[in-house]
């Protein structure tokens, strides 16, 4: 059988891991993590924004496995600042070099530059990884249910939440959404795409939404370019979004966000 892309990223994500570990032992993270700036409110300020509005995720994303460089005009703390005055609630940075030529300097420089929370994009197996992403400053990170074992997925969240961070719990069909539901996490993020093909398609939040516990947020992710790509999630109960590539391309960022956010649909009035 041959190995999909998450299967690689994987392989060599654990390899990372390990070799930070040799490099970094993990009191040296521990203190780099209590040191760190106060947490930002991810999640309360995603839902507060989703009240009358739209919450959004503006993601800081140089390049993609699926689409290659998405940017090469790129400063993660311009870009920042260009999400937060267009109206974003979050941003979400790739801190993974490899498949995104992320780095985790890019968080730090992001989150200097706005008072937007921040979610460490990258792929987490291990409660180092967590643990580093709070000496980074992250105040979220991302489980993927489609990567890793029940087992991982509860020790993930259980140090994120030791050290006061949300998480982001991502799933791409049914039965990761069942597993998601038996975490604690009120964030349930709908990847459109999916991490073994990087097909995409809407549909996916269209029919997993209906299935997601009522006191969770829903946040759909991928393949979302539009006001009416937003209006439509929303009438699927999402007002949570996590968009980059859609963004990333504009030339003037902060307009680009702004005008998706532009018209939100009200809940009720659909």
């Amino acid at each position: 059988m041959t190995d999909t892309i998450l299967d690689k990223i994987k392989t060599y994500k654990l390899e990372e891991v390990a070799a930070d570990k040799a490099a970094k032992p993990l009191e040296a993270v521990e203190a780099e993590a209590g040191a760190a700036p106060p947490v930002r409110a991810f999640a309360e300020s995603l839902h507060k924004a989703s009240i009358s509005g739209y919450g959004l995720i503006a993601e800081i994303k140089k390049a993609s496995p699926s689409k290659g460089l998405i940017r090469a005009d790129f400063d993660p703390a311009t870009l920042a600042q260009a999400y937060a005055e267009g109206g974003a609630t979050c941003l979400s940075v790739l801190t993974d070099t490899p498949s995104f030529q992320g780095a985790k300097d890019y968080l730090v420089a992001a989150r200097a530059a706005c008072d937007l929370p921040v979610l460490r994009k990258d792929f987490m197996y291990d409660p180092y990884q967590v643990i580093e992403a709070r000496g980074l400053g992250a105040d979220c990170i991302l489980i993927i249910m489609a990567s890793v074992s029940d087992a991982q997925a509860a020790e993930l969240e259980d140090a994120a939440t030791q050290w006061g961070m949300d998480t982001l719990i991502e799933v791409h069909d049914a039965a990761e959404l069942e597993r998601a539901a038996m975490l604690k996490s009120r964030l349930v993020g709908i990847n459109n795409r999916n991490l073994k093909t990087f097909e995409t398609t809407l549909d996916t939040t269209r029919t997993l939404s209906k299935r997601v516990p009522e006191d969770r947020l829903i946040v759909s992710e991928s393949g979302l370019a539009t006001p009416k790509n937003l209006s439509d999630m929303a009438m699927y109960g999402a007002r949570i979004f996590l968009i980059g590539e859609a963004l990333m391309r504009h030339e003037d960022v902060a307009l680009a966000t702004r005008n998706l956010l532009a018209d939100p649909v009200q809940p009720g009035g659909m």
